[in-house]
C-alpha cells in the first residue's frame, strides 16, 4: 500500500524542475512507462525517470522497492515488459550489458566485478586490454592506469598492487575509474557506499563530486543512506513498491522528509496487516 507523497512529489517524467523545467534536449537518459513483472510479482509499475547531462540522481528506496530491477533494465541485463528507454533523445533497445556499455551506459555493482588476484592496472583494463600483437602491453596499461587514477585524485602508492590488498573505498574507486574511461556518459552506481567506514565513504563522495564538476558524465546513485547521498545529489527519486513516488531537487528536501515518507509507509503496511489479521 503506497503512502501519498508530500507536495512536490510524483512521477519524475511529469514533474517540471523548479529551476526552469527540463525539456527533452536537456536529458541524456529518459525512461518512459517502464514496467516489469516476474510471474505474479510486479516489480516495477509505470516508471518514468529522466537524467540530465552532468546530473547526479539519487535513487532511494527500501529493500524490495524495485531499485535493483530498474538498474538491471537500465544496464541492459534484462528487458522491460513495457515502456521505452531514450538515450540522447533516441529510443534504444538494450540487448545486453555489453551493448549498453557500447552506447555509453555502464554500471558498477556492489560486488565490483574486480579480480582480487590481478593488479590494479590489469583490473582497470579488464576485458579491454591493450595489446601489441599477441602480447599484453603491460607498460602502456600501467602508465595509463597511473595517469587516470592520479587525474581523478585516487591516491594509490602503486598500480602494481593486487586488488585484494586494497581497502573497500579504493576498490570502489578503481571500478568507477574503469567505467569512466570506457567512455561512459551514464554511470550507474549500485550502493557505492555500502559497508564503508567514514574515511572510505568520503573518498567515494569526493570522487562523485569530481565527476559532477566535469559535467560530461551523468550518474545514478542507488543508496540507502539518505544523509550521504544528499551531499552529492542534484535530485532525488524515491521508489516505493515499484513506483517512483517522490522527485525533488536535493536542496529542496531533507533526511527528515525522506524518513517521514518511509515511516508513513511502514505504518500503513502495519495497519493493513492488522486489518487483514483481524
Amino acid at each position: 500500500m503506497n503512502t501519498p507523497a508530500p507536495d512536490g512529489a510524483g512521477q519524475s517524467a511529469a514533474l517540471p524542475d523548479s529551476s526552469g523545467g527540463p525539456v527533452a534536449g536537456d536529458d541524456v537518459l529518459r525512461v518512459e512507462h517502464v514496467s516489469k513483472r516476474f510471474g505474479a510479482v510486479t516489480a516495477l509499475i509505470d516508471i518514468n525517470l529522466h537524467l540530465k547531462r552532468g546530473e547526479v540522481l539519487a535513487l532511494l528506496g527500501d529493500n524490495g522497492a524495485g531499485k535493483s530491477t530498474l538498474l538491471k533494465i537500465l544496464c541492459g541485463f534484462q528487458p522491460p515488459d513495457t515502456g521505452r528507454i531514450l538515450l540522447d533523445g533516441q529510443e534504444v533497445t538494450l540487448k545486453s550489458v555489453d551493448h549498453a556499455r557500447s552506447l555509453g551506459i555502464d554500471v558498477v555493482y556492489q560486488d565490483l566485478a574486480l579480480i582480487d588476484e590481478l593488479t590494479v592496472y590489469h583490473n582497470m583494463f579488464l576485458k579491454r586490454e591493450a595489446v601489441t600483437g599477441p602480447l599484453l602491453n603491460n607498460r602502456a596499461m600501467r602508465k595509463i592506469a597511473r595517469q587516470r587514477l592520479d587525474d581523478m585524485g585516487i591516491g594509490l602508492k602503486s598500480v602494481d598492487a593486487e586488488v585484494a590488498r586494497l581497502s573497500g573505498g579504493q576498490r570502489q574507486a578503481i571500478a568507477i575509474a574503469r567505467a569512466i574511461y570506457s567512455d561512459a556518459k551514464v554511470l550507474l552506481l549500485d550502493e557505492p557506499l555500502a559497508a564503508m567506514g567514514a574515511k572510505e565513504a568520503a573518498l567515494i563522495l569526493d570522487l562523485i563530486r569530481d565527476l559532477k564538476s566535469r559535467a560530461d558524465i551523468s550518474v545514478i546513485v542507488i543508496a540507502h543512506n539518505y544523509g550521504q547521498v544528499l551531499e552529492i545529489a542534484d535530485r532525488v527519486n524515491l521508489l516505493q513498491h515499484g513506483e517512483i513516488t517522490f522527485d525533488k531537487r536535493a536542496k529542496d528536501t531533507s533526511v527528515q522528509e525522506l524518513n517521514d515518507i518511509v515511516i508513513a509507509e511502514y505504518r500503513a503496511a502495519m495497519e493493513a496487516r492488522q486489518r487483514t489479521a483481524g
